[in-house]
């Protein structure tokens, strides 16, 4: 049985590390390199010029602000969408009252209902979703501003998208519109698996739904919650952000760069500036961010692993 065993596993390992290598190591590889160059991304000529690109980063206010807002994209996006998501998802399958006759463990009334609704932003492109509240946050004709005019609120009518202490804000307020439904589908089915006899004896013992959440829910999901705050994360700082703050905001990324994000930065300084270099430059931190906030979340996270 042993014979020949690493041959085989070598063999169907080859083909996936090579294009892993290919597609994915490489470019990484491309993009460090380049970071030290002048390289404008259009002539096949350019020189090295050290760690220039990397002093000009750090002396860079608007490379700074798209920082900050890439690290709050990043702590308070899934923090809310997770929230949500699980409060959501016990309410659907463990938060309803006791019926007669029926299980002692069950979810709201039309907790079938509330799946199809929370996941139906899941349908939608991010790009269409982006569009869809771009159209309802205008201050003149959206809908949010029509609804707080028809209800007499006419005093208060922000600009949203055109206001910069609160853009930021609206835009992250659309993402976690767009993700929270997955998240909820998601911890369902985790919910699903727990046997209802953990949740019957903590009644029996006492404990109303907010300590069953905290002391059996939430514990025995915490590997599923970890991984989705790594994966929400990601998207907090890759592509969901970018599309939405493209899409949605002046600029992009205004007014006054109040929406501006690391990855829009990088966009906009490779396509728009012609300065690829920088873009890359500004990349290999975007990279950093990521692999620190992946590498904090998991091991604050760690904890001993549960089985039921």
């Amino acid at each position: 049985m042993q014979h020949g065993k690493y041959r085989f596993i070598v063999g169907f390992l080859a083909v996936p590390l090579g294009l892993y290598a290919l597609f994915v190591i490489w470019p990484f590889i491309q993009s460090i390199y380049y970071s030290f160059t002048d390289w404008t991304g259009l002539s096949p000529e350019f020189k090295m010029v050290g760690f220039d690109n990397y002093s000009r980063m750090l002396d860079d206010t608007i490379f700074w602000k798209s920082l900050q807002h890439s690290v709050i994209f990043a702590l308070l996006v899934p923090l809310v969408t997770l929230s949500l998501a699980l409060f959501f998802a016990f309410m659907i399958n463990v938060g309803g009252r006791r019926r007669r006759g029926g299980p002692a463990i069950s979810g709201v009334r039309g907790s079938g209902f509330y799946k199809i609704v929370y996941f139906f932003p899941q349908v939608l492109s991010i790009a269409i979703v982006a569009l869809l509240f771009q159209f309802a946050y205008n201050p003149d004709s959206g809908a949010i501003n029509s609804l707080l005019r028809g209800i007499g609120l006419d005093s208060l009518q922000p600009l949203w998208l055109g206001d910069p202490s609160i853009a930021l804000w609206c835009v992250m307020a659309v993402l976690v519109w767009s993700t929270v439904g997955f998240f909820v589908v998601l911890f369902s089915a985790g919910m699903a698996s727990i046997p209802a006899e953990l949740y019957e004896a903590a009644l029996l013992d006492g404990a109303n739904r907010a300590t069953t959440f905290f002391k059996v829910t939430l514990p025995l999901l915490w590997d599923t919650v970890q991984s989705g705050w790594v994966y929400m994360g990601i998207l907090a700082l890759g592509a969901e952000s970018f599309a939405v703050v493209q899409i949605m905001t002046t600029g992009p990324g205004g007014p006054d760069y109040s929406t501006t994000v690391m990855v829009l930065y990088v966009y906009q300084k490779a396509f728009r500036d012609g300065q690829a270099a920088y873009a890359t430059t500004i990349g290999v931190a975007l990279l950093v961010v990521t692999l620190a906030f992946a590498a904090v979340v998991t091991r604050l996270g760690r904890r001993e692993r549960l089985e039921f």
